[in-house]
Protein backbone atom coordinates (compact mmCIF):
# COMPACT_ATOMS: atom_id res chain seq x y z
CA UNK A 1 0.00 0.00 0.00
CA UNK A 2 2.60 2.68 0.71
CA UNK A 3 4.52 1.33 -2.31
CA UNK A 4 1.88 2.26 -4.04
CA UNK A 5 1.23 5.63 -2.96
CA UNK A 6 5.12 6.21 -3.67
CA UNK A 7 4.39 5.31 -6.76
CA UNK A 8 1.51 7.52 -7.64
CA UNK A 9 3.33 10.36 -5.74
CA UNK A 10 6.61 10.08 -8.29
CA UNK A 11 4.34 10.24 -11.43
CA UNK A 12 2.44 13.49 -10.30
CA UNK A 13 5.69 15.18 -9.90
CA UNK A 14 7.18 13.74 -13.11
CA UNK A 15 4.16 15.11 -14.78
CA UNK A 16 3.81 18.62 -12.65
CA UNK A 17 7.74 18.78 -14.05
CA UNK A 18 6.90 18.44 -17.82
CA UNK A 19 4.05 20.70 -17.65
CA UNK A 20 6.07 23.21 -15.79
CA UNK A 21 9.34 22.74 -19.08
CA UNK A 22 6.88 22.46 -21.64
CA UNK A 23 4.76 26.02 -20.70
CA UNK A 24 5.29 28.73 -23.51
CA UNK A 25 6.67 31.82 -21.31
CA UNK A 26 4.22 34.56 -21.56
CA UNK A 27 5.22 37.57 -24.21
CA UNK A 28 5.47 40.94 -22.97
CA UNK A 29 3.48 43.58 -24.39
CA UNK A 30 5.40 46.76 -26.14
CA UNK A 31 5.41 49.70 -24.07
CA UNK A 32 3.69 53.16 -25.74
CA UNK A 33 4.70 56.17 -25.12
CA UNK A 34 1.61 58.71 -24.24
CA UNK A 35 0.53 60.37 -26.82
CA UNK A 36 1.18 64.18 -28.34
CA UNK A 37 -1.75 66.17 -28.77
CA UNK A 38 -1.40 67.66 -32.19
CA UNK A 39 -2.72 71.61 -32.87
CA UNK A 40 -4.96 71.69 -35.74
CA UNK A 41 -3.60 72.57 -39.01
CA UNK A 42 -4.12 76.05 -40.05
CA UNK A 43 -4.34 76.46 -44.11
CA UNK A 44 -1.42 79.05 -45.67
CA UNK A 45 -2.91 82.05 -47.05
CA UNK A 46 -2.07 81.53 -51.27
CA UNK A 47 0.81 83.68 -52.58
CA UNK A 48 -0.04 85.75 -55.47
CA UNK A 49 1.07 84.15 -58.81
CA UNK A 50 4.65 86.07 -60.24
CA UNK A 51 4.36 87.79 -63.51
CA UNK A 52 5.64 85.94 -66.13
CA UNK A 53 9.23 87.45 -67.08
CA UNK A 54 10.10 90.31 -69.53
CA UNK A 55 11.79 89.86 -72.72
CA UNK A 56 15.31 91.57 -71.74
CA UNK A 57 15.40 95.08 -73.34
CA UNK A 58 18.27 97.55 -73.69
CA UNK A 59 15.84 100.43 -73.34
CA UNK A 60 15.58 101.69 -69.28
CA UNK A 61 12.27 103.97 -68.08
CA UNK A 62 12.01 107.33 -69.56
CA UNK A 63 13.33 109.78 -66.56
CA UNK A 64 10.92 112.60 -65.88
CA UNK A 65 10.82 116.18 -64.65
CA UNK A 66 9.74 117.85 -61.99
CA UNK A 67 6.42 119.71 -62.63
CA UNK A 68 6.93 122.42 -64.66
CA UNK A 69 5.24 126.56 -64.46
CA UNK A 70 5.43 125.92 -67.95
CA UNK A 71 2.39 124.13 -68.95
CA UNK A 72 3.49 123.05 -71.87
CA UNK A 73 6.57 121.52 -70.75
CA UNK A 74 6.61 117.55 -71.96
CA UNK A 75 6.97 115.85 -68.24
CA UNK A 76 10.02 113.91 -69.99
CA UNK A 77 12.08 117.40 -70.08
CA UNK A 78 12.93 120.22 -68.09
CA UNK A 79 12.09 123.96 -68.44
CA UNK A 80 13.84 126.46 -66.90
CA UNK A 81 12.65 129.86 -65.94
CA UNK A 82 16.32 131.27 -66.60
CA UNK A 83 16.30 130.07 -69.85
CA UNK A 84 12.30 129.91 -71.40
CA UNK A 85 13.72 129.40 -75.04
CA UNK A 86 15.62 126.17 -74.13
CA UNK A 87 14.24 122.87 -73.99
CA UNK A 88 16.13 120.19 -72.11
CA UNK A 89 15.33 116.77 -72.81
CA UNK A 90 19.07 115.05 -72.92
CA UNK A 91 19.83 111.96 -70.76
CA UNK A 92 16.35 110.80 -70.28
CA UNK A 93 16.30 107.49 -72.17
CA UNK A 94 13.31 108.97 -74.18
CA UNK A 95 12.01 106.87 -77.41
CA UNK A 96 10.29 109.39 -79.24
CA UNK A 97 10.51 113.07 -79.10
CA UNK A 98 7.60 114.63 -77.56
CA UNK A 99 5.46 117.73 -78.75
CA UNK A 100 7.95 120.79 -78.82
CA UNK A 101 6.46 123.95 -77.34
CA UNK A 102 6.07 127.02 -79.58
CA UNK A 103 8.47 129.10 -77.79
CA UNK A 104 11.92 126.85 -77.90
CA UNK A 105 14.50 127.83 -79.94
CA UNK A 106 17.22 125.71 -78.45
CA UNK A 107 16.24 121.87 -78.06
CA UNK A 108 18.70 119.49 -76.24
CA UNK A 109 17.64 115.88 -77.19
CA UNK A 110 21.29 114.65 -76.92
CA UNK A 111 22.21 110.57 -74.91
CA UNK A 112 18.72 109.34 -75.55
CA UNK A 113 17.29 106.45 -77.48
CA UNK A 114 15.51 107.80 -80.17
CA UNK A 115 15.37 106.12 -83.56
CA UNK A 116 13.39 108.12 -86.13
CA UNK A 117 12.97 112.11 -86.02
CA UNK A 118 9.30 113.13 -87.43
CA UNK A 119 7.82 116.56 -88.15
CA UNK A 120 4.64 116.22 -85.55
CA UNK A 121 6.55 117.28 -82.52
CA UNK A 122 7.82 120.14 -84.30
CA UNK A 123 4.38 121.17 -85.95
CA UNK A 124 4.63 124.77 -83.48
CA UNK A 125 8.01 124.86 -83.18
CA UNK A 126 8.97 127.66 -85.94
CA UNK A 127 11.44 129.44 -83.47
CA UNK A 128 14.38 126.54 -83.30
CA UNK A 129 17.52 127.81 -83.42
CA UNK A 130 19.68 124.86 -82.73
CA UNK A 131 18.49 121.03 -82.46
CA UNK A 132 21.18 118.75 -80.86
CA UNK A 133 20.15 115.18 -81.69
CA UNK A 134 23.79 113.37 -80.74
CA UNK A 135 24.24 109.99 -79.38
CA UNK A 136 20.95 108.79 -80.21
CA UNK A 137 19.87 105.73 -82.48
CA UNK A 138 18.44 107.69 -85.31
CA UNK A 139 18.44 106.06 -88.41
CA UNK A 140 15.56 108.20 -90.52
CA UNK A 141 14.94 111.76 -90.47
CA UNK A 142 11.22 112.62 -92.04
CA UNK A 143 12.78 115.81 -94.75
CA UNK A 144 9.37 117.53 -93.34
CA UNK A 145 10.51 118.42 -90.14
CA UNK A 146 13.24 121.12 -92.12
CA UNK A 147 9.89 122.63 -93.46
CA UNK A 148 9.04 123.37 -89.99
CA UNK A 149 11.71 124.98 -89.06
CA UNK A 150 13.30 127.51 -91.09
CA UNK A 151 15.16 129.39 -88.97
CA UNK A 152 17.27 126.44 -87.94
CA UNK A 153 21.03 127.18 -87.70
CA UNK A 154 22.73 124.29 -85.72
CA UNK A 155 22.10 120.88 -86.13
CA UNK A 156 24.12 118.33 -84.74
CA UNK A 157 23.33 114.45 -85.37
CA UNK A 158 26.39 113.09 -84.94
CA UNK A 159 26.89 109.42 -83.24
CA UNK A 160 23.90 108.02 -84.86
CA UNK A 161 22.70 105.08 -87.38
CA UNK A 162 22.21 107.21 -90.34
CA UNK A 163 23.40 105.61 -94.10
CA UNK A 164 23.13 109.15 -95.77
CA UNK A 165 22.87 112.52 -95.66
CA UNK A 166 18.88 113.81 -94.34
CA UNK A 167 17.34 115.35 -97.47
CA UNK A 168 15.53 118.44 -97.19
CA UNK A 169 17.96 120.57 -95.00
CA UNK A 170 16.93 124.12 -94.57
CA UNK A 171 19.19 126.84 -96.56
CA UNK A 172 19.77 128.98 -93.11
CA UNK A 173 21.64 126.16 -91.38
CA UNK A 174 25.21 127.61 -90.52
CA UNK A 175 26.70 124.21 -88.51
CA UNK A 176 25.59 120.38 -89.79
CA UNK A 177 27.61 117.63 -87.33
CA UNK A 178 26.83 114.12 -88.74
CA UNK A 179 30.39 112.87 -87.87
CA UNK A 180 30.14 109.24 -86.60
CA UNK A 181 27.16 107.71 -88.28
CA UNK A 182 27.28 105.36 -91.56
CA UNK A 183 26.83 107.38 -93.88
CA UNK A 184 28.01 106.39 -96.91
CA UNK A 185 25.93 108.28 -99.38
CA UNK A 186 25.48 112.37 -99.93
CA UNK A 187 22.55 112.44 -102.51
CA UNK A 188 22.63 115.05 -105.41
CA UNK A 189 21.32 118.09 -103.91
CA UNK A 190 21.45 117.22 -100.50
CA UNK A 191 23.59 120.65 -100.31
CA UNK A 192 21.92 122.79 -102.41
CA UNK A 193 20.68 126.44 -101.96
CA UNK A 194 23.06 126.07 -98.65
CA UNK A 195 25.10 129.41 -98.95
CA UNK A 196 25.10 129.86 -95.35
CA UNK A 197 26.52 127.16 -94.51
CA UNK A 198 30.14 127.01 -92.83
CA UNK A 199 30.61 123.74 -90.92
CA UNK A 200 30.52 120.80 -92.45
CA UNK A 201 31.29 117.53 -90.32
CA UNK A 202 31.75 114.13 -91.95
CA UNK A 203 33.67 112.31 -89.68
CA UNK A 204 33.83 108.66 -89.61
CA UNK A 205 31.70 107.58 -92.08
CA UNK A 206 31.65 105.44 -94.74
CA UNK A 207 32.13 107.63 -97.52
CA UNK A 208 33.64 106.39 -100.98
CA UNK A 209 34.86 108.10 -103.83
CA UNK A 210 31.33 107.30 -105.24
CA UNK A 211 29.64 108.35 -102.57
CA UNK A 212 29.20 111.76 -103.81
CA UNK A 213 29.06 113.29 -106.57
CA UNK A 214 31.54 116.30 -108.60
CA UNK A 215 29.31 118.87 -107.30
CA UNK A 216 28.55 117.52 -104.01
CA UNK A 217 29.89 121.14 -102.15
CA UNK A 218 29.08 123.31 -105.52
CA UNK A 219 27.02 125.41 -103.63
CA UNK A 220 28.57 126.06 -100.28
CA UNK A 221 30.27 129.01 -100.77
CA UNK A 222 30.53 130.12 -97.58
CA UNK A 223 31.81 126.84 -96.27
CA UNK A 224 34.95 127.48 -93.69
CA UNK A 225 35.53 124.26 -92.67
CA UNK A 226 35.01 120.42 -94.40
CA UNK A 227 35.88 117.35 -91.82
CA UNK A 228 35.72 114.00 -94.56
CA UNK A 229 38.44 112.73 -91.76
CA UNK A 230 38.62 108.94 -91.43
CA UNK A 231 36.21 107.81 -93.82
CA UNK A 232 37.15 105.14 -97.53
CA UNK A 233 38.11 108.04 -99.76
CA UNK A 234 40.91 107.36 -102.71
CA UNK A 235 40.95 110.68 -104.26
CA UNK A 236 40.49 114.08 -103.29
CA UNK A 237 37.08 115.58 -102.99
CA UNK A 238 36.12 117.23 -105.74
CA UNK A 239 34.59 120.50 -106.21
CA UNK A 240 35.51 122.05 -102.47
CA UNK A 241 34.32 125.43 -102.15
CA UNK A 242 37.81 127.75 -102.34
CA UNK A 243 36.20 129.93 -99.07
CA UNK A 244 37.73 126.85 -96.90
CA UNK A 245 40.14 127.52 -94.12
CA UNK A 246 40.62 124.26 -92.84
CA UNK A 247 40.11 121.14 -94.96
CA UNK A 248 40.39 117.77 -92.76
CA UNK A 249 41.15 114.22 -94.41
CA UNK A 250 42.90 112.66 -92.24
CA UNK A 251 42.90 108.55 -92.44
CA UNK A 252 41.39 107.89 -95.91
CA UNK A 253 43.08 106.04 -98.58
CA UNK A 254 44.17 109.24 -100.40
CA UNK A 255 47.17 108.45 -102.53
CA UNK A 256 47.78 111.90 -104.72
CA UNK A 257 46.87 115.52 -104.71
CA UNK A 258 46.30 116.61 -108.10
CA UNK A 259 48.54 119.42 -109.20
CA UNK A 260 46.19 122.40 -109.20
CA UNK A 261 44.22 121.14 -106.36
CA UNK A 262 44.29 124.05 -104.25
CA UNK A 263 44.38 126.77 -106.97
CA UNK A 264 42.56 129.74 -105.87
CA UNK A 265 42.06 128.40 -102.47
CA UNK A 266 43.24 132.32 -101.05
CA UNK A 267 42.07 131.47 -97.14
CA UNK A 268 43.27 127.65 -96.71
CA UNK A 269 45.06 127.95 -93.29
CA UNK A 270 44.80 124.35 -92.20
CA UNK A 271 45.65 120.30 -94.51
CA UNK A 272 45.29 117.53 -92.29
CA UNK A 273 46.35 114.65 -94.63
CA UNK A 274 47.69 112.48 -91.46
CA UNK A 275 47.37 108.85 -92.11
CA UNK A 276 46.51 107.93 -95.67
CA UNK A 277 48.59 106.41 -98.57
CA UNK A 278 50.86 109.32 -99.75
CA UNK A 279 53.96 109.28 -101.71
CA UNK A 280 56.51 111.40 -103.27
CA UNK A 281 55.02 110.22 -106.68
CA UNK A 282 51.77 111.09 -105.54
CA UNK A 283 52.52 114.72 -104.50
CA UNK A 284 53.51 117.35 -107.37
CA UNK A 285 56.36 119.65 -106.48
CA UNK A 286 54.76 122.73 -105.24
CA UNK A 287 51.17 121.60 -105.07
CA UNK A 288 51.56 123.20 -100.76
CA UNK A 289 52.95 126.56 -101.86
CA UNK A 290 49.75 127.93 -100.40
CA UNK A 291 50.73 131.32 -99.30
CA UNK A 292 47.14 131.40 -96.65
CA UNK A 293 48.21 127.87 -95.35
CA UNK A 294 49.74 128.16 -91.47
CA UNK A 295 49.46 124.47 -90.81
CA UNK A 296 50.42 121.40 -92.86
CA UNK A 297 49.77 118.27 -91.13
CA UNK A 298 51.65 114.51 -93.74
CA UNK A 299 52.27 112.50 -90.90
CA UNK A 300 51.88 108.81 -91.02
CA UNK A 301 52.22 108.45 -94.83
CA UNK A 302 54.96 106.94 -97.18
CA UNK A 303 56.96 110.38 -98.41
CA UNK A 304 61.00 110.08 -98.76
CA UNK A 305 61.52 113.52 -99.10
CA UNK A 306 60.56 116.89 -97.45
CA UNK A 307 57.64 118.67 -100.22
CA UNK A 308 58.69 122.02 -101.02
CA UNK A 309 55.81 124.61 -99.07
CA UNK A 310 55.44 128.30 -98.96
CA UNK A 311 57.35 130.20 -96.91
CA UNK A 312 54.33 131.59 -94.15
CA UNK A 313 53.70 127.93 -93.13
CA UNK A 314 54.16 128.00 -89.75
CA UNK A 315 53.79 124.49 -88.37
CA UNK A 316 54.32 121.28 -90.73
CA UNK A 317 54.35 117.50 -89.69
CA UNK A 318 56.28 115.06 -91.52
CA UNK A 319 56.52 112.55 -88.48
CA UNK A 320 56.39 108.45 -89.29
CA UNK A 321 57.40 108.65 -92.83
CA UNK A 322 59.82 107.05 -94.62
CA UNK A 323 62.63 110.17 -94.75
CA UNK A 324 66.16 109.54 -95.14
CA UNK A 325 67.26 112.58 -95.19
CA UNK A 326 66.83 116.92 -95.17
CA UNK A 327 68.19 119.60 -97.07
CA UNK A 328 67.69 123.21 -95.54
CA UNK A 329 69.05 124.36 -99.18
CA UNK A 330 66.34 122.62 -101.08
CA UNK A 331 63.59 122.99 -99.03
CA UNK A 332 64.12 126.62 -97.48
CA UNK A 333 61.52 128.91 -99.52
CA UNK A 334 63.46 130.84 -102.18
CA UNK A 335 61.02 133.74 -101.85
CA UNK A 336 61.37 134.71 -98.51
CA UNK A 337 65.26 133.49 -97.80
CA UNK A 338 66.41 135.07 -94.66
CA UNK A 339 68.71 138.12 -94.51
CA UNK A 340 70.95 137.39 -91.62
CA UNK A 341 70.49 141.26 -90.42
CA UNK A 342 67.09 141.10 -90.59
CA UNK A 343 65.16 138.48 -88.26
CA UNK A 344 61.84 139.95 -88.68
CA UNK A 345 62.17 138.27 -92.16
CA UNK A 346 62.48 134.83 -93.48
CA UNK A 347 60.40 131.94 -93.31
CA UNK A 348 57.48 131.46 -90.43
CA UNK A 349 58.13 128.07 -89.76
CA UNK A 350 58.08 127.31 -85.97
CA UNK A 351 57.28 123.93 -85.46
CA UNK A 352 58.72 121.06 -87.27
CA UNK A 353 58.49 117.37 -86.40
CA UNK A 354 60.28 114.47 -88.11
CA UNK A 355 60.20 111.64 -85.90
CA UNK A 356 59.58 108.39 -86.72
CA UNK A 357 61.67 108.61 -90.03
CA UNK A 358 65.19 107.02 -91.12
CA UNK A 359 66.56 110.61 -89.41
CA UNK A 360 68.82 110.96 -87.16
CA UNK A 361 71.46 114.19 -84.79
CA UNK A 362 72.05 116.86 -85.22
CA UNK A 363 69.89 118.61 -87.59
CA UNK A 364 71.25 120.22 -90.39
CA UNK A 365 72.82 123.75 -90.19
CA UNK A 366 71.55 124.77 -93.00
CA UNK A 367 68.22 124.19 -91.44
CA UNK A 368 68.94 126.21 -89.36
CA UNK A 369 70.19 128.81 -90.67
CA UNK A 370 66.90 128.73 -93.01
CA UNK A 371 64.72 128.45 -90.70
CA UNK A 372 65.28 131.52 -88.20
CA UNK A 373 61.51 130.85 -86.31
CA UNK A 374 61.76 127.34 -85.47
CA UNK A 375 61.52 127.07 -81.80
CA UNK A 376 60.64 123.05 -81.88
CA UNK A 377 61.96 120.71 -83.93
CA UNK A 378 61.37 116.65 -83.52
CA UNK A 379 63.70 114.64 -84.80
Amino acid sequence: MKAGTGLFSALALFLLLGAVLTQTPEQKKPTRRPGITRRPSVPKPTEPALPEPQEPTDFPPVILGPPSMYIDCPRECSCSPSYPNALNCENRNIRNIPVIPPQTQYLYLQNNYISEVTAEPFINATEIRWVNLANNRIHRIDKNVFEKVPALLYLYVQRNNLKEVPAGLPASLEQLRLGRNRISKIPAGSFSHMGNLTLLDLYHNQLSDSGMGKNTFKDLKGLVQLNLAHNILKKMPTGVPSSLIQLFLDKNRIDDVPKDYFYGFTHLAFVRLNYNQLSDKGLPKTVFNITSLLDLQLSHNQLASVPLFNGHLEHLHLDHNSIESINGTQICPSSLEADPSDHSMGPKLRYLRLDGNHLSPPIPLDVIMCFRHLHSIVI
